[in-house]
Protein backbone atom coordinates (compact mmCIF):
# COMPACT_ATOMS: atom_id res chain seq x y z
CA UNK A 1 0.00 0.00 0.00
CA UNK A 2 1.14 3.56 -1.19
CA UNK A 3 2.05 6.04 1.75
CA UNK A 4 -0.77 8.28 1.77
CA UNK A 5 0.20 12.33 0.61
CA UNK A 6 -0.16 14.70 3.52
CA UNK A 7 -1.41 18.20 2.93
CA UNK A 8 1.71 19.55 3.03
CA UNK A 9 3.75 17.67 0.63
CA UNK A 10 3.82 19.74 -2.74
CA UNK A 11 3.34 18.28 -5.98
CA UNK A 12 5.64 17.46 -8.95
CA UNK A 13 3.72 20.24 -10.89
CA UNK A 14 3.88 22.63 -8.41
CA UNK A 15 7.91 21.74 -8.08
CA UNK A 16 8.31 22.73 -11.59
CA UNK A 17 6.17 25.83 -11.72
CA UNK A 18 8.13 27.29 -8.64
CA UNK A 19 11.22 26.58 -10.48
CA UNK A 20 10.13 28.40 -13.23
CA UNK A 21 9.24 31.20 -11.74
CA UNK A 22 12.63 31.22 -10.04
CA UNK A 23 14.42 31.05 -13.14
CA UNK A 24 12.69 33.53 -14.49
CA UNK A 25 12.59 36.63 -11.98
CA UNK A 26 16.97 35.56 -11.67
CA UNK A 27 16.70 36.21 -15.96
CA UNK A 28 14.90 39.35 -15.39
CA UNK A 29 17.38 40.80 -12.60
CA UNK A 30 20.36 39.91 -15.21
CA UNK A 31 18.75 42.04 -18.13
CA UNK A 32 18.35 44.84 -15.52
CA UNK A 33 22.15 44.62 -14.22
CA UNK A 34 22.99 44.56 -18.03
CA UNK A 35 20.53 47.55 -18.95
CA UNK A 36 22.10 49.69 -16.19
CA UNK A 37 25.76 49.00 -17.27
CA UNK A 38 24.60 49.99 -20.96
CA UNK A 39 23.42 53.47 -19.57
CA UNK A 40 19.95 52.21 -21.04
CA UNK A 41 18.38 52.08 -18.04
CA UNK A 42 15.21 54.49 -16.34
CA UNK A 43 16.50 56.69 -14.29
CA UNK A 44 15.56 56.64 -10.13
CA UNK A 45 14.01 59.87 -9.43
CA UNK A 46 16.12 61.85 -6.59
CA UNK A 47 15.29 61.94 -3.11
CA UNK A 48 14.46 64.83 -1.42
CA UNK A 49 18.01 65.84 0.39
CA UNK A 50 16.58 68.19 3.22
CA UNK A 51 13.85 65.12 3.95
CA UNK A 52 10.89 67.58 4.07
CA UNK A 53 8.29 67.61 1.82
CA UNK A 54 8.40 69.11 -1.91
CA UNK A 55 5.64 72.23 -2.14
CA UNK A 56 2.57 71.51 -3.01
CA UNK A 57 2.04 71.41 -6.70
CA UNK A 58 -0.44 73.80 -8.33
CA UNK A 59 -4.11 72.62 -9.64
CA UNK A 60 -4.58 74.02 -12.89
CA UNK A 61 -7.34 76.36 -13.53
CA UNK A 62 -10.45 75.00 -13.98
CA UNK A 63 -11.57 74.03 -17.42
CA UNK A 64 -14.79 76.39 -18.61
CA UNK A 65 -16.73 74.79 -21.09
CA UNK A 66 -18.78 76.61 -23.58
CA UNK A 67 -22.65 76.49 -22.58
CA UNK A 68 -24.07 74.58 -24.74
CA UNK A 69 -28.01 73.54 -25.62
CA UNK A 70 -28.58 69.70 -23.79
CA UNK A 71 -29.86 67.47 -26.07
CA UNK A 72 -31.60 64.02 -24.85
CA UNK A 73 -29.48 61.09 -25.07
CA UNK A 74 -30.47 58.60 -27.35
CA UNK A 75 -31.13 55.18 -25.64
CA UNK A 76 -31.87 51.75 -26.06
CA UNK A 77 -35.26 50.26 -25.76
CA UNK A 78 -33.82 46.83 -26.37
CA UNK A 79 -31.75 47.32 -23.34
CA UNK A 80 -34.19 48.99 -21.51
CA UNK A 81 -36.57 45.75 -22.27
CA UNK A 82 -39.26 47.56 -24.31
CA UNK A 83 -40.23 45.37 -27.72
CA UNK A 84 -40.21 47.01 -31.02
CA UNK A 85 -43.69 47.99 -32.76
CA UNK A 86 -45.14 47.48 -28.93
CA UNK A 87 -47.31 50.06 -27.64
CA UNK A 88 -44.68 51.28 -24.79
CA UNK A 89 -42.34 51.56 -27.69
CA UNK A 90 -45.00 53.92 -29.67
CA UNK A 91 -45.31 56.05 -26.62
CA UNK A 92 -41.35 56.44 -26.29
CA UNK A 93 -40.99 57.33 -29.65
CA UNK A 94 -44.32 60.10 -29.58
CA UNK A 95 -42.73 61.73 -26.41
CA UNK A 96 -39.48 61.70 -27.94
CA UNK A 97 -40.71 63.45 -30.66
CA UNK A 98 -42.64 65.82 -28.25
CA UNK A 99 -39.19 66.70 -26.43
CA UNK A 100 -37.81 67.61 -29.83
CA UNK A 101 -40.57 69.79 -31.02
CA UNK A 102 -40.91 71.27 -27.94
CA UNK A 103 -36.45 72.50 -28.16
CA UNK A 104 -37.00 73.61 -31.48
CA UNK A 105 -40.34 76.06 -30.16
CA UNK A 106 -38.30 77.65 -27.48
CA UNK A 107 -35.63 78.25 -30.08
CA UNK A 108 -38.04 80.02 -32.14
CA UNK A 109 -39.63 82.25 -29.63
CA UNK A 110 -39.37 85.74 -29.23
CA UNK A 111 -37.33 87.43 -26.91
CA UNK A 112 -38.83 89.90 -24.87
CA UNK A 113 -35.44 91.27 -22.27
CA UNK A 114 -32.69 93.87 -23.70
CA UNK A 115 -29.87 92.69 -25.32
CA UNK A 116 -26.46 94.08 -24.32
CA UNK A 117 -24.79 94.08 -27.93
CA UNK A 118 -21.44 92.65 -26.04
CA UNK A 119 -23.82 89.16 -25.14
CA UNK A 120 -25.10 88.61 -28.45
CA UNK A 121 -21.71 88.85 -30.62
CA UNK A 122 -22.01 85.62 -33.47
CA UNK A 123 -18.83 86.79 -35.96
CA UNK A 124 -16.29 88.99 -36.57
CA UNK A 125 -13.92 91.19 -34.52
CA UNK A 126 -15.01 91.49 -30.53
CA UNK A 127 -17.41 94.68 -29.84
CA UNK A 128 -15.74 97.45 -28.92
CA UNK A 129 -18.06 99.17 -26.54
CA UNK A 130 -15.27 102.44 -26.83
CA UNK A 131 -15.59 102.31 -30.67
CA UNK A 132 -18.16 104.18 -32.49
CA UNK A 133 -19.74 103.03 -35.56
CA UNK A 134 -21.44 106.33 -36.45
CA UNK A 135 -18.46 107.53 -38.00
CA UNK A 136 -37.25 92.54 -71.84
CA UNK A 137 -37.98 89.66 -69.66
CA UNK A 138 -36.10 86.25 -70.04
CA UNK A 139 -35.12 83.48 -67.83
CA UNK A 140 -32.28 84.32 -65.23
CA UNK A 141 -28.97 83.96 -67.61
CA UNK A 142 -25.73 85.23 -65.13
CA UNK A 143 -23.76 88.38 -66.19
CA UNK A 144 -25.37 88.85 -69.32
CA UNK A 145 -26.58 92.41 -69.92
CA UNK A 146 -29.36 94.35 -70.35
CA UNK A 147 -28.13 97.28 -70.08
CA UNK A 148 -24.87 98.32 -71.43
CA UNK A 149 -22.55 101.36 -72.54
CA UNK A 150 -24.67 101.43 -76.43
CA UNK A 151 -27.77 102.57 -74.42
CA UNK A 152 -25.69 105.34 -72.31
CA UNK A 153 -24.10 106.43 -75.84
CA UNK A 154 -27.62 106.34 -77.73
CA UNK A 155 -29.42 108.20 -74.98
CA UNK A 156 -30.83 111.62 -76.93
CA UNK A 157 -31.30 113.51 -74.00
CA UNK A 158 -28.48 115.16 -72.69
CA UNK A 159 -29.30 115.21 -68.86
CA UNK A 160 -30.53 111.59 -68.80
CA UNK A 161 -27.37 110.56 -70.33
CA UNK A 162 -25.22 112.39 -67.55
CA UNK A 163 -27.65 110.67 -65.27
CA UNK A 164 -27.08 107.61 -66.65
CA UNK A 165 -23.18 108.12 -67.18
CA UNK A 166 -23.11 109.12 -63.39
CA UNK A 167 -24.94 106.24 -61.77
CA UNK A 168 -22.92 103.97 -64.16
CA UNK A 169 -20.06 105.14 -63.35
CA UNK A 170 -20.18 103.83 -59.63
CA UNK A 171 -17.66 101.00 -58.58
CA UNK A 172 -17.53 98.37 -56.09
CA UNK A 173 -16.02 98.92 -53.06
CA UNK A 174 -12.23 97.99 -54.20
CA UNK A 175 -10.20 96.49 -51.40
CA UNK A 176 -12.28 93.14 -50.88
CA UNK A 177 -13.96 91.85 -53.85
CA UNK A 178 -17.35 90.85 -52.44
CA UNK A 179 -16.80 87.11 -52.08
CA UNK A 180 -15.19 87.79 -49.14
CA UNK A 181 -17.78 90.04 -47.87
CA UNK A 182 -19.92 87.80 -45.62
CA UNK A 183 -21.79 90.43 -43.61
CA UNK A 184 -24.44 87.73 -42.33
CA UNK A 185 -24.26 83.60 -42.09
CA UNK A 186 -27.08 83.30 -43.68
CA UNK A 187 -29.31 84.54 -46.46
CA UNK A 188 -29.77 88.30 -46.24
CA UNK A 189 -33.53 89.02 -46.42
CA UNK A 190 -33.11 93.21 -45.84
CA UNK A 191 -30.52 95.98 -45.88
CA UNK A 192 -30.58 99.52 -44.89
CA UNK A 193 -27.97 102.34 -45.16
CA UNK A 194 -27.21 104.95 -42.01
CA UNK A 195 -28.24 108.01 -42.82
CA UNK A 196 -24.54 109.43 -42.03
CA UNK A 197 -23.47 110.98 -45.26
CA UNK A 198 -19.53 110.57 -43.75
CA UNK A 199 -19.38 107.43 -44.61
CA UNK A 200 -20.94 103.86 -46.19
CA UNK A 201 -22.24 102.36 -42.95
CA UNK A 202 -24.47 99.35 -44.42
CA UNK A 203 -26.53 96.86 -42.17
CA UNK A 204 -27.91 93.42 -43.20
CA UNK A 205 -30.63 91.17 -41.20
CA UNK A 206 -30.30 87.73 -42.31
CA UNK A 207 -32.65 84.30 -41.81
CA UNK A 208 -32.17 83.60 -38.66
CA UNK A 209 -32.49 86.69 -36.97
CA UNK A 210 -28.69 88.20 -37.00
CA UNK A 211 -28.03 91.48 -37.88
CA UNK A 212 -24.27 92.43 -40.10
CA UNK A 213 -22.76 95.52 -39.26
CA UNK A 214 -19.97 96.60 -42.35
CA UNK A 215 -18.15 99.84 -42.10
CA UNK A 216 -17.14 100.85 -45.68
CA UNK A 217 -14.63 103.68 -44.73
CA UNK A 218 -12.30 101.04 -43.33
CA UNK A 219 -8.74 100.11 -44.78
CA UNK A 220 -7.75 96.95 -45.24
CA UNK A 221 -4.39 96.05 -44.62
CA UNK A 222 -2.07 93.89 -46.85
CA UNK A 223 0.73 91.87 -46.21
CA UNK A 224 3.45 92.03 -48.54
CA UNK A 225 4.65 88.67 -49.35
CA UNK A 226 8.34 87.62 -51.58
CA UNK A 227 8.79 89.54 -54.66
CA UNK A 228 7.80 87.53 -57.74
CA UNK A 229 9.98 86.72 -61.02
CA UNK A 230 10.14 90.05 -62.19
CA UNK A 231 10.96 91.69 -58.67
CA UNK A 232 8.09 93.10 -58.29
CA UNK A 233 6.07 92.91 -54.69
CA UNK A 234 3.04 90.47 -54.59
CA UNK A 235 0.29 91.53 -52.18
CA UNK A 236 -1.89 89.46 -49.79
CA UNK A 237 -5.66 89.11 -51.64
CA UNK A 238 -6.71 86.62 -49.08
CA UNK A 239 -7.36 90.16 -46.60
CA UNK A 240 -10.80 90.16 -45.09
CA UNK A 241 -12.62 93.37 -43.56
CA UNK A 242 -13.86 93.68 -40.21
CA UNK A 243 -17.41 92.62 -39.97
CA UNK A 244 -19.79 92.61 -36.81
CA UNK A 245 -22.48 90.36 -36.33
CA UNK A 246 -25.14 90.24 -32.91
CA UNK A 247 -28.32 87.88 -32.95
CA UNK A 248 -31.09 90.22 -32.33
CA UNK A 249 -34.11 87.91 -33.36
CA UNK A 250 -34.77 84.26 -33.02
CA UNK A 251 -36.37 84.55 -36.40
CA UNK A 252 -35.76 86.38 -40.26
CA UNK A 253 -35.10 89.70 -40.05
CA UNK A 254 -37.74 90.90 -42.73
CA UNK A 255 -37.05 94.79 -42.41
CA UNK A 256 -35.09 97.29 -41.39
CA UNK A 257 -35.77 100.99 -40.82
CA UNK A 258 -33.81 104.56 -39.45
CA UNK A 259 -35.81 107.58 -38.75
CA UNK A 260 -34.35 111.04 -39.42
CA UNK A 261 -35.42 112.06 -35.93
CA UNK A 262 -33.41 109.17 -34.38
CA UNK A 263 -30.29 108.78 -36.25
CA UNK A 264 -28.53 106.67 -33.76
CA UNK A 265 -31.81 104.17 -33.34
CA UNK A 266 -32.01 101.50 -35.91
CA UNK A 267 -35.57 99.41 -35.81
CA UNK A 268 -35.63 95.88 -36.99
CA UNK A 269 -39.10 93.68 -37.99
CA UNK A 270 -38.90 89.92 -37.50
CA UNK A 271 -40.56 86.44 -38.49
CA UNK A 272 -40.21 86.05 -34.55
CA UNK A 273 -43.53 88.93 -34.06
CA UNK A 274 -41.22 91.88 -32.86
CA UNK A 275 -39.75 94.74 -33.33
CA UNK A 276 -36.47 95.85 -32.03
CA UNK A 277 -34.99 99.11 -31.17
CA UNK A 278 -30.75 99.17 -31.61
CA UNK A 279 -29.58 102.01 -29.67
CA UNK A 280 -26.02 102.40 -30.96
CA UNK A 281 -24.95 105.30 -28.52
CA UNK A 282 -26.03 103.00 -25.36
CA UNK A 283 -25.28 99.62 -27.18
CA UNK A 284 -28.42 97.85 -26.25
CA UNK A 285 -31.27 96.09 -28.51
CA UNK A 286 -34.66 97.04 -26.57
CA UNK A 287 -38.24 95.43 -27.60
CA UNK A 288 -39.84 98.01 -29.19
CA UNK A 289 -43.15 96.18 -29.78
CA UNK A 290 -44.25 92.49 -29.27
CA UNK A 291 -47.47 90.74 -28.46
CA UNK A 292 -48.83 90.10 -25.12
CA UNK A 293 -47.90 86.64 -25.27
CA UNK A 294 -44.74 84.98 -26.32
CA UNK A 295 -46.96 82.46 -27.70
CA UNK A 296 -48.60 84.49 -29.81
CA UNK A 297 -46.91 83.88 -33.45
CA UNK A 298 -47.55 86.75 -36.00
CA UNK A 299 -44.39 87.15 -37.96
CA UNK A 300 -43.60 90.42 -39.02
CA UNK A 301 -43.27 91.50 -42.65
CA UNK A 302 -42.46 95.64 -42.73
CA UNK A 303 -42.09 98.34 -40.45
CA UNK A 304 -42.32 101.89 -41.10
CA UNK A 305 -41.88 105.09 -39.10
CA UNK A 306 -43.85 108.47 -40.04
CA UNK A 307 -41.04 111.69 -39.80
CA UNK A 308 -43.68 113.58 -38.27
CA UNK A 309 -44.62 111.21 -35.73
CA UNK A 310 -41.71 109.33 -34.73
CA UNK A 311 -43.30 107.46 -31.85
CA UNK A 312 -45.53 105.71 -33.75
CA UNK A 313 -44.47 102.64 -35.35
CA UNK A 314 -46.47 100.98 -38.58
CA UNK A 315 -46.15 97.46 -38.99
CA UNK A 316 -47.43 94.33 -41.29
CA UNK A 317 -47.59 91.26 -40.63
CA UNK A 318 -47.63 88.14 -42.67
CA UNK A 319 -51.27 87.09 -41.56
CA UNK A 320 -52.46 90.27 -43.65
CA UNK A 321 -52.52 92.62 -40.76
CA UNK A 322 -51.82 96.41 -40.05
CA UNK A 323 -50.64 97.72 -36.99
CA UNK A 324 -49.69 100.81 -35.42
CA UNK A 325 -47.76 100.77 -32.09
CA UNK A 326 -47.57 104.07 -29.77
CA UNK A 327 -44.38 103.90 -27.46
CA UNK A 328 -45.62 106.70 -25.71
CA UNK A 329 -48.88 104.47 -24.80
CA UNK A 330 -49.77 102.22 -21.56
CA UNK A 331 -48.88 98.44 -23.34
CA UNK A 332 -52.61 97.66 -23.14
CA UNK A 333 -54.12 101.04 -25.08
CA UNK A 334 -50.58 101.05 -27.70
CA UNK A 335 -51.69 98.71 -30.30
CA UNK A 336 -54.47 98.88 -32.78
CA UNK A 337 -54.98 96.26 -35.55
CA UNK A 338 -56.66 96.08 -38.83
CA UNK A 339 -57.10 93.03 -40.87
CA UNK A 340 -56.51 94.85 -44.44
CA UNK A 341 -55.99 91.32 -46.43
CA UNK A 342 -57.03 87.60 -46.16
CA UNK A 343 -53.47 86.73 -47.25
CA UNK A 344 -49.85 87.88 -47.02
CA UNK A 345 -49.01 91.42 -46.62
CA UNK A 346 -45.12 90.96 -48.62
CA UNK A 347 -44.52 94.99 -48.45
CA UNK A 348 -45.81 98.18 -47.68
CA UNK A 349 -45.38 101.93 -46.86
CA UNK A 350 -46.28 105.46 -46.28
CA UNK A 351 -45.95 108.45 -48.15
CA UNK A 352 -42.43 110.07 -46.61
CA UNK A 353 -44.70 113.96 -46.54
CA UNK A 354 -48.00 112.73 -46.21
CA UNK A 355 -47.70 109.76 -44.07
CA UNK A 356 -51.97 109.49 -43.49
CA UNK A 357 -51.57 107.53 -46.95
CA UNK A 358 -50.30 103.99 -46.86
CA UNK A 359 -50.10 101.62 -49.46
CA UNK A 360 -49.85 98.12 -49.14
CA UNK A 361 -48.73 95.17 -51.39
CA UNK A 362 -50.43 91.44 -50.92
CA UNK A 363 -50.36 87.75 -52.20
CA UNK A 364 -53.80 88.27 -53.23
CA UNK A 365 -52.17 90.27 -56.26
CA UNK A 366 -53.51 93.56 -55.48
CA UNK A 367 -51.78 97.15 -54.59
CA UNK A 368 -54.27 99.08 -52.35
CA UNK A 369 -53.89 102.48 -51.00
CA UNK A 370 -55.26 103.53 -48.17
CA UNK A 371 -56.03 106.51 -46.02
CA UNK A 372 -55.41 106.18 -42.00
CA UNK A 373 -57.57 109.50 -41.31
CA UNK A 374 -60.73 107.96 -41.39
CA UNK A 375 -60.73 104.59 -39.65
CA UNK A 376 -63.98 103.17 -38.99
CA UNK A 377 -65.93 100.01 -37.40
CA UNK A 378 -65.05 98.56 -34.22
CA UNK A 379 -63.36 95.88 -32.45
CA UNK A 380 -61.88 93.39 -35.37
CA UNK A 381 -63.74 95.27 -37.89
CA UNK A 382 -61.79 98.50 -37.77
CA UNK A 383 -60.00 99.51 -41.13
CA UNK A 384 -59.03 102.77 -42.61
CA UNK A 385 -60.46 104.24 -45.99
CA UNK A 386 -59.93 101.97 -48.63
CA UNK A 387 -58.86 104.92 -51.56
CA UNK A 388 -57.96 102.93 -54.48
CA UNK A 389 -56.90 99.25 -55.58
CA UNK A 390 -55.07 97.93 -58.66
CA UNK A 391 -55.29 94.43 -59.87
CA UNK A 392 -52.65 92.43 -61.14
CA UNK A 393 -52.25 89.12 -62.42
CA UNK A 394 -50.12 87.75 -59.82
CA UNK A 395 -49.58 88.38 -56.19
CA UNK A 396 -47.53 91.69 -55.75
CA UNK A 397 -44.41 91.65 -53.50
CA UNK A 398 -43.98 94.97 -52.31
CA UNK A 399 -45.35 98.62 -52.62
CA UNK A 400 -42.67 101.68 -52.24
CA UNK A 401 -43.69 105.56 -51.76
CA UNK A 402 -41.17 108.01 -52.67
CA UNK A 403 -41.19 111.98 -51.64
CA UNK A 404 -42.91 112.54 -54.56
CA UNK A 405 -45.93 110.59 -53.94
CA UNK A 406 -45.22 107.80 -56.73
CA UNK A 407 -45.34 104.16 -55.53
CA UNK A 408 -43.41 101.42 -57.33
CA UNK A 409 -44.22 98.02 -57.13
CA UNK A 410 -42.57 94.36 -57.88
CA UNK A 411 -44.78 91.59 -58.96
CA UNK A 412 -44.10 88.11 -59.98
CA UNK A 413 -46.12 88.47 -63.08
CA UNK A 414 -42.67 89.83 -63.99
CA UNK A 415 -43.13 93.81 -64.13
CA UNK A 416 -42.08 97.21 -62.14
CA UNK A 417 -45.26 99.00 -62.08
CA UNK A 418 -44.80 102.86 -61.23
CA UNK A 419 -48.12 104.81 -60.21
CA UNK A 420 -48.60 108.91 -59.88
CA UNK A 421 -51.18 109.95 -57.37
CA UNK A 422 -53.94 111.37 -59.73
CA UNK A 423 -54.03 115.14 -59.17
CA UNK A 424 -51.40 117.41 -58.53
CA UNK A 425 -53.01 119.21 -55.48
CA UNK A 426 -51.47 118.58 -52.11
CA UNK A 427 -52.41 114.92 -50.94
CA UNK A 428 -53.20 116.57 -47.66
CA UNK A 429 -55.87 118.70 -49.07
CA UNK A 430 -58.15 115.91 -50.26
CA UNK A 431 -61.30 114.60 -48.28
CA UNK A 432 -60.32 111.97 -45.15
CA UNK A 433 -61.56 108.83 -46.84
CA UNK A 434 -62.57 109.78 -50.06
CA UNK A 435 -61.93 106.90 -52.65
CA UNK A 436 -60.40 108.01 -56.33
CA UNK A 437 -63.32 106.29 -58.46
CA UNK A 438 -62.65 103.74 -61.14
CA UNK A 439 -59.50 104.12 -63.42
CA UNK A 440 -57.61 106.44 -61.71
CA UNK A 441 -54.82 104.61 -60.13
CA UNK A 442 -53.67 102.80 -62.97
CA UNK A 443 -49.95 102.32 -63.43
CA UNK A 444 -48.01 105.51 -65.44
CA UNK A 445 -45.01 102.84 -66.06
CA UNK A 446 -44.90 99.36 -66.52
CA UNK A 447 -41.08 97.83 -66.91
CA UNK A 448 -40.52 94.83 -67.89
CA UNK A 449 -38.23 92.72 -65.16
CA UNK A 450 -37.72 89.29 -64.32
CA UNK A 451 -39.08 88.56 -60.95
CA UNK A 452 -39.25 84.63 -60.99
CA UNK A 453 -36.64 84.37 -57.88
CA UNK A 454 -37.67 80.83 -56.90
CA UNK A 455 -36.94 79.16 -53.20
CA UNK A 456 -33.41 80.72 -52.50
CA UNK A 457 -32.98 84.17 -53.68
CA UNK A 458 -34.86 86.47 -51.76
CA UNK A 459 -37.98 88.30 -53.24
CA UNK A 460 -36.99 91.27 -55.21
CA UNK A 461 -38.08 94.58 -54.01
CA UNK A 462 -37.67 98.71 -55.38
CA UNK A 463 -36.09 100.78 -52.80
CA UNK A 464 -36.12 104.29 -53.67
CA UNK A 465 -34.00 106.81 -52.58
CA UNK A 466 -34.89 109.20 -49.83
CA UNK A 467 -33.63 112.44 -50.49
CA UNK A 468 -31.78 112.66 -54.03
CA UNK A 469 -29.25 115.47 -53.95
CA UNK A 470 -29.66 115.93 -57.40
CA UNK A 471 -31.42 114.22 -60.68
CA UNK A 472 -34.63 112.92 -60.28
CA UNK A 473 -36.24 110.47 -58.23
CA UNK A 474 -34.49 107.12 -58.47
CA UNK A 475 -34.88 103.48 -57.19
CA UNK A 476 -32.34 100.56 -56.88
CA UNK A 477 -33.56 96.62 -57.27
CA UNK A 478 -31.91 93.41 -57.79
CA UNK A 479 -31.25 91.47 -61.18
CA UNK A 480 -31.46 87.68 -61.35
CA UNK A 481 -28.60 87.79 -64.23
CA UNK A 482 -26.38 88.72 -60.48
CA UNK A 483 -26.73 92.66 -61.36
CA UNK A 484 -28.12 95.41 -59.71
CA UNK A 485 -30.29 97.65 -61.83
CA UNK A 486 -31.03 101.33 -61.37
CA UNK A 487 -34.62 103.38 -62.74
CA UNK A 488 -35.48 106.88 -62.64
CA UNK A 489 -39.10 107.62 -61.54
CA UNK A 490 -40.07 107.68 -65.16
CA UNK A 491 -39.42 104.23 -65.57
CA UNK A 492 -35.94 104.96 -68.01
CA UNK A 493 -32.86 102.40 -66.68
CA UNK A 494 -30.12 104.49 -65.04
CA UNK A 495 -27.83 102.02 -64.68
CA UNK A 496 -26.85 98.28 -64.13
CA UNK A 497 -24.36 97.83 -61.50
CA UNK A 498 -22.43 94.61 -61.48
CA UNK A 499 -18.45 93.62 -61.11
CA UNK A 500 -15.79 90.85 -60.83
CA UNK A 501 -16.56 88.34 -57.71
CA UNK A 502 -20.52 88.87 -57.47
CA UNK A 503 -20.88 85.24 -57.53
CA UNK A 504 -24.33 85.46 -56.70
CA UNK A 505 -27.85 87.39 -56.84
CA UNK A 506 -27.86 90.57 -55.21
CA UNK A 507 -31.56 90.35 -54.49
CA UNK A 508 -32.08 92.80 -51.58
CA UNK A 509 -30.66 96.40 -53.04
CA UNK A 510 -30.95 99.61 -51.17
CA UNK A 511 -29.83 103.02 -51.64
CA UNK A 512 -28.06 105.67 -48.93
CA UNK A 513 -30.88 108.28 -47.94
CA UNK A 514 -28.96 110.82 -49.98
CA UNK A 515 -25.42 109.85 -51.58
CA UNK A 516 -25.27 107.50 -54.49
CA UNK A 517 -24.25 104.54 -52.75
CA UNK A 518 -25.82 101.26 -53.17
CA UNK A 519 -25.44 98.11 -51.58
CA UNK A 520 -27.11 94.77 -52.95
CA UNK A 521 -27.01 91.39 -50.60
CA UNK A 522 -27.01 88.24 -51.80
CA UNK A 523 -28.54 84.44 -50.51
CA UNK A 524 -24.58 83.57 -49.21
CA UNK A 525 -24.80 86.27 -46.94
CA UNK A 526 -22.46 88.62 -49.13
CA UNK A 527 -22.15 92.18 -49.88
CA UNK A 528 -21.77 94.09 -52.83
CA UNK A 529 -20.97 97.68 -52.07
CA UNK A 530 -21.05 100.32 -54.82
CA UNK A 531 -19.75 104.00 -54.07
Amino acid sequence: MPPRKTANAVSDYESQRQANIAKNQALLKELQLNAASAGIAPKSKPKNATGTQSAPKKKPAPRRFKEEDVQPRRTSSRLQGIVADSEVAKRKAEEDRQVIEEQNRIKRMRRSDDLELGDIVVAGKEWNKSGNFLRDVRPANPYERTFDEDDIKNTPDKELREMREKMSNLSLWEDVEPARIKITPERIYAMGFHPTSAKPLVFAGDKLGNLGLFDGSQEISRDVKEEDDDGEEELNDHSTPDITTFKIHTRTISSIHFTPSQPEALYTASYDSSIRKLDLSKQVAVEAYGPESNDIDDPLSGISIPIPSPQLLYFTSLHGSFGIHDTRASKSEATQLMQLSDKKIGGFSVHPLHPHLLATASLDRTLKLWDLRKISGKGENRLPALLAEHDSKLSVSHAAFNAAGQIATSSYDDTIKIHDLPGTGDPSAMPAGKALGEGKFKPATVIPHNNQTGRWVTILRPYWQATPQSGPQKFAIGNMNRFVDVYAGTGEQLAQLGGDGITAVPAVACFHDSQDWIAGGTASGKLALWI
